[in-house]
Formats: C-alpha cells, structure tokens, sequence
C-alpha cells in the first residue's frame, strides 16, 4: 500500500467525524436556544426592574448602554441592540456563524425585553436590594447564556479577538475595558452609584462562576502508591465511587507504577484523603478541580 492510499482511510474517517460533529438534533438546539432566551429574560428583569432605575449599571456594552440611556432619556433596548450589532458582525467573520446566531438571539430577545419592560414601575426602590438582588439575576442570566454557548456583550466578543493578537487573557482585557466603564459611570451617576455598581458586577460575575462552572465543584484524584489496591477497594467501598487504575514509570527509577485515577466532590475529598493516609502515609496525592463532568460513571454509586 502506497503512502497515499494509507492516507485516505484517516482522511475519510476525520471527515465523517467532522460531518457528524456538526450535527445537531432538533431537540438540543431547541434546548439551546430556549434557554438562552430565557437567561436573556432574567438579564432584561434585573436591568429594568433593578439596577437601572436605582442608577447602577454593569460593565461592557451594557453599561455604555445605560449611561446612554440615561443620558439621552431612550429606552435602553434601542442602544443595547444597536451597540452590540457591530460585534456581531465581527464574531460571525471572525468566531462562527453558531456563537453569532445565539448572541444575536440572546441580545435580540434582553434588547426586546428591556424595551417591554421600561414603563413598569422597578421592584425595588432601596439601593443594597437593587444591586444585591439585580446583581444576582444579572449573573444568572449572563451565566445560563454562556452555558448554552451564546453571549450578551459585545465586549466579550473584541475581548476574544484581542487576545488573540496579545500577551492578555480574554479576562484580564475584560476586566481592563470595565474598569474603565464603571470609572465612566462616576462621572455620570455619582461616584456613590459607581460603587454600587462595582458591587453589583462583582456579585454578578460570582454568580456567572456558580452557573457556568456547577454548584457540585468536583475534584480530579491521583494517587500512587505501593498500596495502590487495598487503597483503590477502600474509596470503592467507603466513598462509594468508581476508580480507575493505570500503568505508569518512575520517571528516575524506571519501575513500573499502578496509578489510581478517579473523580469525587469537594466534600469527599477530605476522606479521600484519610483513606489514603491510612493506608499509605507516603503515597503522592495529587488533587485538581475540574468544572464539568460528564458521561463515565461518575454517579455516586450506594455505599455498603
């Protein structure tokens, strides 16, 4: 067999594999986009039912949105679709026609909300529950957006392409850009209503973590050890959960090494960590949080 015909098997199978890959079901793109509106919702809630009408805006396009409003008398609808269309257009060219289609769905629907939602009267008047509460219902909706693969700010969208060309991580541009927002906000809102808006981005983006990265923080666990057994039966049977062992080499000595890798909360680390001390005062341990995990058996199995 020729070098060329060896080659066409892979390409063929990397090509069905891409194909595949593209494809999606009607139920989880329904899914998607359901629950990006509905993220998209919550964010429209919290700006005109909280933080705009108590003068506290967020950080990005959504902030130069609101001082915008407030400074013109427009709905905020209006500025926050018109400012964020360029950046559409840019994350269509530059990301992907599936990222651009969910943020067009995600701002279309929290521009169209805010529009609906400015005559009513706010449901808060007092400051710390506006930027408490607005900020928690920001970051919940920004977070299940995110989760779903969409986006509310155009920032995010210059932030990815800037750190492209750069030394700087698409969090510390966005951070770089909203400090100068909130910095904005002062000579617009007062600098009191600038602080509270600093609070409420603050809560908002720790709300983001909990949504996007799970309430259940789970720990990935390796252990080596000359107990490496008795130490794999004892989590089985204690913590009740799965193991998986591998082969590995000393990196020095050469000799081979059984390693035992396997999942578990943030809870059952510390008894983790016992059953390995028992067994094996020595052994190295090594623990690192993971964000998701999926598919595997990683559902807890019962303890008996």
């Amino acid at each position: 067999m020729n070098i060329v015909d060896a080659k066409m098997p892979a390409e063929e199978a990397f090509s069905k594999a891409a194909s595949q890959h593209k494809q999606r079901s009607v139920g989880s793109i329904i899914m998607r986009f359901s629950f990006i509106i509905i993220g998209a919702i919550i964010v429209s809630v919290a700006l005109e039912l909280f933080l705009v009408p108590n003068k506290i805006t967020d950080g990005g396009i959504t902030g130069i949105s609101v001082m915008s409003s407030y400074l013109s008398e427009l709905p905020l609808g209006i500025f926050l679709f018109l400012f964020n269309l360029p950046f559409l257009i840019i994350g269509y060219k530059q990301i992907g026609k599936t990222f651009a289609i969910s943020t067009l769905v995600g701002i279309s629907v929290m521009s169209a909300g805010t529009y609906l939602l400015h005559p009513v009267d706010p449901f808060v008047t007092d400051t710390l529950l506006a930027f408490v509460f607005g900020g928690i219902l920001l970051g919940l909706g920004t977070g299940i957006v995110i989760r779903f693969g969409g986006s509310l700010d155009g920032t995010e969208i210059v932030a990815i392409l800037f750190s492209r060309r750069s030394a700087f991580s698409v969090g510390e541009i966005i951070m770089f850009i909203n400090f100068f927002i909130l910095l904005s906000a002062g000579f617009v809102f007062g600098w009191e209503r600038a602080l509270f808006s600093l609070l409420a981005y603050y809560i908002a983006y720790k709300t983001i973590d909990i949504v996007v990265d799970g309430l259940n923080e789970s720990k990935s666990v390796w252990i080596i050890s000359e107990q490496i057994d008795e130490i794999g039966a004892a989590i089985v049977n204690r913590l009740g959960r799965s193991v998986t062992y591998l082969s590995g080499e000393g990196g020095f000595s050469g000799d081979p090494k059984k390693v035992i890798f396997c999942v578990v909360t943030r809870l059952e680390e510390a008894k983790l960590k016992e059953i390995v001390n028992h067994f094996d005062q020595h052994a190295f341990l090594a623990v690192g949080n993971i964000h998701d995990v999926k598919g595997g058996r990683f559902k807890k199995n019962a303890i008996h």
